[in-house]
């Protein structure tokens, strides 16, 4: 892919910000940017022109970045897009949110046109995705940090400092000073150091010395704070002049500090190392960022391979039991039981097929198609199934409705596979809570919304009502995950409908009910 070809879109509410990252692309060579001040506007502009890669702050009036991306995720026409968020968020929890949305790279505040192109590449040609290792360091320094992620090993490289001093003697002094810890670049005068500051790789501090010919340490400075690639970059004067005027001029500049070159070499160590403390703190952050994206792909990565082959297993148990009840000589009775096995392995394959689409029906990215659903067909099937599975409880399962005998039934609007697995879930529970030799009914009731209840004895426990439909929540079943009725509220949601619990101890018996949209089927014009 030829990144300088691609259409750029910049979201920042802040001038500056946007100023730095459009200055910043286009130092690279890219000239296709547009800009946005907020999501609202980002979405508009993304509905009315051609854009491959969204580049957006996180936190906007009108509408954040997040927003933003959620919004890209829930259009069929943008959900592919790669979207960059540029962050100075340190909570995990919201990082995992933004990554759980489906955000597709993340770029920590303050960031340099280095670290931009890296995330950018990453983000847009996958062969570059894989992070950094210890191999590409030949020997960490001092101050480098080893992630503990499974398998992504992390390293945090040395940071780099800029001297700035015409004075060979005290050039050497400063290089020497920190040469141990730091990468240290050194410059003899201001347009050296300007010119060090126009790489891809700045300097994350610059020791300034004020007084040299040509150019003074304040000029530099100040032109280092006029383009949006250099502003940010943090200065401290280390210098011979000491009158309060000189100082309040280099920190008006924006300089972080202001030391004499008498001071003690080994206190301006100790500052030097308390402020790169918080550089490295961001980079650290950047590192861990980047890991926990890249282990959520790999974790995506494994799922769609497991589900892959397990749908490949499942085809071939489909395709013998087919045989087998295609064989003339197989009795009726046994062909029927292969039947209910063929509908019960096509349905985990309607299964895998649909887990990837829970996760996104719970990170809010789910897109229902709707269509009409033979709700009765559906009911029928899987209570067909239940009789066979709960034999031994010897169950009375049963399915009814208030529809006119020999009128047709009402069917949902909604997903036919999501309706399948929202029933089979929560007939599954019935059956298992049902005490044995009780009955379990399924009555669908013929209104608008469509009402199906699911009815069996035994009161749900008391410590467990309110949290019913929460996740994990399960009380008393052996090998429960608490997955089932959770489940079942999502896709119940995400069809537009809804679900809720009644138990009721004087008749020591729940009941489940479902509301599922209605499909509304258009009357035939007469014929003229």
């Amino acid at each position: 892919m030829n990144l300088h070809q691609l259409n750029y879109l910049v979201v920042d509410d802040l001038e500056l910000m946007r100023a730095v990252t459009v200055n910043q692309l286009r130092g690279m060579g890219f000239e296709k940017i547009r800009v946005a001040r907020n999501g609202a506007e980002a979405l508009e502009q993304l509905r009315n022109n051609k854009v491959d890669a969204v580049l957006s702050d996180w936190n906007m009036p009108v509408m954040s970045g997040l927003e933003l991306l959620r919004a890209i995720r829930a259009d069929a026409k943008l959900a592919k897009l790669p979207f960059l968020m540029i962050t100075a968020e340190a909570e995990r929890q919201r990082i995992e949110e933004v990554i759980a949305a489906g955000v597709n790279g993340l770029l920590v505040k303050p960031y340099n046109a280095g670290s931009l192109k890296a995330r950018l590449e990453r983000m847009l040609n996958p062969q570059k995705r894989a992070l950094a290792t210890p191999a590409s360091v030949a020997k960490p320094p001092p101050s480098s940090w080893l992630g503990d992620e499974p398998g992504l090993a992390k390293v945090l490289t040395s940071s780099r400092i800029l001297v700035v001093d015409d004075h060979p003697v005290s050039r050497k002094l400063l290089e020497t000073l920190f040469m141990d810890e730091y990468q240290v670049l050194t410059a003899v005068d201001g347009p050296a150091a300007l010119a060090l500051c126009q790489g891809e790789s700045l300097p994350d501090l610059v020791l300034m010395d004020v007084m040299m010919p040509g150019m003074d340490g304040f000029e530099v400075v100040r032109q280092l704070r006029e383009q949006p690639a250099t502003a940010q970059i943090p200065v401290i004067f280390v210098t011979g002049l000491e009158d309060d005027e000189a100082r309040l001029k280099g920190m008006e500049l924006g300089a972080v500090d202001f030391v004499s070159k008498a001071a003690d070499p080994k206190a301006l160590r100790a500052r030097v190392r308390n402020f790169i403390q918080f550089v490295d703190m961001r980079r650290k952050l950047q590192l861990d960022y980047d890991a926990m994206l890249e282990a959520a792909r790999m974790r995506e990565d494994a799922e769609n391979m497991t589900r892959h082959d397990l749908k490949g297993s499942l085809a071939g148990i489909v395709g013998m039991v087919q045989s087998l009840a295609d064989d003339a000589d197989m009795a009726p009775k046994h062909v029927a039981q292969l039947r209910l096995v063929q509908q019960a392995a096509e349905q985990v394959m309607a299964m895998v097929n649909l887990s990837g689409e829970i996760y996104k029906i719970e990170m809010g990215r789910y897109r229902l198609e709707a269509r009409a659903v033979d709700i009765g067909d559906i009911l029928h099937r899987i209570v067909d199934l239940s009789r066979a599975s709960f034999a031994d409880k010897q169950l009375t399962i049963s399915v009814d409705t208030d529809t006119p005998v020999g009128a047709e039934l009402p069917q949902v609007q909604g997903d036919p596979t999501l309706c399948y697995l929202l029933f089979q879930n929560l007939i599954k529970n019935a059956c298992e809570a049902a005490p044995p030799q009780t009955r379990v009914e399924v009555l669908l009731r013929d209104e608008s919304p469509l009402r199906i209840l699911v009815n069996n004895l035994g009161a749900v426990p008391a410590e467990l009502r309110e949290r019913f439909f929460d996740k994990f929540a399960t009380s008393g079943k052996t090998g429960g995950s608490g997955l089932g009725t959770y489940s079942a509220m999502l896709m119940a949601r995400a069809q537009q409908g809804s679900i809720s619990m009644a138990s009721d101890d004087a008749n020591n018996c729940t009941t489940l009910t479902v509301t599922l949209p209605r499909q509304a089927f258009e009357r035939a014009s007469p014929q003229t």
